[in-house]
């Protein structure tokens, strides 16, 4: 089960649900050059101080400290230095597997253009809600290096290709292997599946697993007091669905280890488990939902919404004359609009700021305070102002459609089943980089890992 980690989506508070389901999606995010791979050499200060070289390249005490400030950015928890202490032996691990994979990366002569990386923090903005380069300022307001945050985006991009590469032929799935796949969900008719999410710590050798035991538990306490999963996993899981923060969709019991099956058979939803040792480490399980395979009914929802900006942030007991006037505004045309085309050209005169049309969204999984105010709005009709700290949100039902969710199509399966080819190439590749590796642990890193 041991994978390449996946990107980290930074969470930023948001003060109206409608910023969170339908974020800006036009961005653009600038990037630097990668840091160049740093040789052997004497340290000067206490950050450049080696911690570990990987095959002649160094692992300095700064780039621990700036992945271990990107964490705690990450979770938007106050995290006490004693659980710092701890985790900064599980981040040389991960920084020892990210070196090995850039190694590999160079090997091959893979490489991460700019515009990808880009796109990946584009995407992590939109996904929080952020408007354009509220990413890169706030890692700089945080004093944390942009860099850090790029060399784990090219790391975990670069990796995949790696994986592809690896696969070769077995890089495409054919519609033959589709319909096996279809028939073989048909068989599994009536039969459970559940919405899983995991985090994956890998424990190299399994006679001595104290340390990776004490991190599993500290990772455990900072979800159950309120850190976001997604962010957690994809910092810290070395499973190949940390990218998509832990995620692993639905799944049968037939696909699920069976010493986490017994567990989350148990689990309310939404709960953390303990640690489940499985063969290769630890996992943090935590179910989203549950249903039987094929029959799963929902809403799907299509919407248009326009948004009307306010010029600065809303002080609600001092609002400025230009957001008393785009109250005005959006107060009269919420009684106006009576066309999902009419909610588009308002969008338009307000400069786009927000996408019109976000998509087609699932009733029941909107968030609890989105359908309250989408459940009981009748189609063509518009909702009363949205008011969040940066403008104005105003939505409208296009299409109400009951569909059965359960119903997996031709792509989807392509895509869960590449998901397992890659996986099992990310073990056997991790397991050969390893073998090959030359790892030297200078004193400074084996006092932190003596007391993780």
């Amino acid at each position: 089960m041991f994978s390449p980690s996946r990107i980290a989506l930074l969470p930023l508070s948001v003060c109206a649900a409608v910023m969170l389901v339908f974020p800006h999606t036009g961005m653009a995010a600038s990037t630097a050059n990668a840091a160049s791979t740093r040789q052997t050499e004497a340290p000067s200060t206490t950050e450049d101080q080696i911690i570990a070289v990987v095959n002649g390249q160094v692992l300095t005490q700064r780039d621990v400290e700036e992945r271990a400030r990107l964490f705690v950015l990450s979770t938007g928890l106050p995290i006490s230095s004693d659980v710092m202490q701890r985790m900064r032996g599980q981040i040389i691990h991960q920084l020892i597997d990210e070196r090995l994979k850039m190694q590999e990366m160079l090997n091959r002569h893979i490489n991460i253009e700019p515009e990808q990386i880009a796109n990946a923090i584009s995407n992590i903005e939109a996904r929080n809600g952020m408007p354009q380069n509220a990413l890169r300022n706030r890692l700089k307001s945080d004093g944390v290096s942009l860099t850090t945050l790029i060399d784990q985006i090219r790391v975990q991009l670069g990796w995949m290709q790696v994986l592809r590469e690896e696969l070769g032929a077995r890089n495409r799935v054919t519609p033959d292997q589709i319909a096996q796949r279809e028939r073989a969900l048909q068989a599994e008719a009536g039969r459970p599946q559940y919405m899983v999410s995991e985090i994956f710590v890998p424990v190299p050798d399994p006679r001595h697993d104290e340390v990776e035991l004490t991190f599993t538990k500290t990772i455990i306490n900072q979800l159950r007091e309120g850190a976001p999963f997604p962010i957690v996993a994809a910092q810290f899981s070395q499973d190949q669905a940390a990218l998509d923060g832990g995620a692993r969709g639905w799944m049968q019991e037939d696909s699920i280890e069976p010493q986490v099956l017994d567990v989350i058979r148990q689990m309310p939803e939404g709960a953390i488990s303990n640690p489940i040792k499985v063969p290769g480490g630890f996992i943090i399980a935590t179910v989203q939902g549950r249903r039987v395979v094929g029959k799963q009914l929902g809403t799907i929802i299509g919407l248009r919404q326009a948004f009307i900006p306010f010029t600065s942030q809303l002080d609600p007991s001092n609002p400025t004359d230009q957001q008393k006037l785009a109250l005005q505004k959006a107060t009269s045309a919420s009684q106006s609009l009576h066309n999902c085309d009419a909610v588009e050209a308002l969008n338009r005169s307000m400069g786009d700021k927000r996408p019109s049309n976000p998509g087609l969204q699932v009733m029941e999984r909107l968030a609890p305070q989105m359908q309250a105010v989408i459940g009981k709005l009748p189609t063509g009709h518009a909702s009363h102002p949205l008011v969040a700290t940066d403008g104005i949100a105003l939505l409208m039902v296009c299409s109400r459609e009951q569909r059965n969710l359960a119903q997996q199509t031709p792509g989807q399966i392509a895509d869960q089943m590449m998901n397992e080819r890659v996986e099992q190439a990310a073990q056997q590749m991790h397991r050969s980089l390893q073998r090959r590796a030359v790892i030297q642990i200078r004193p400074a890193a084996q006092t932190v890992l003596r007391h993780e």
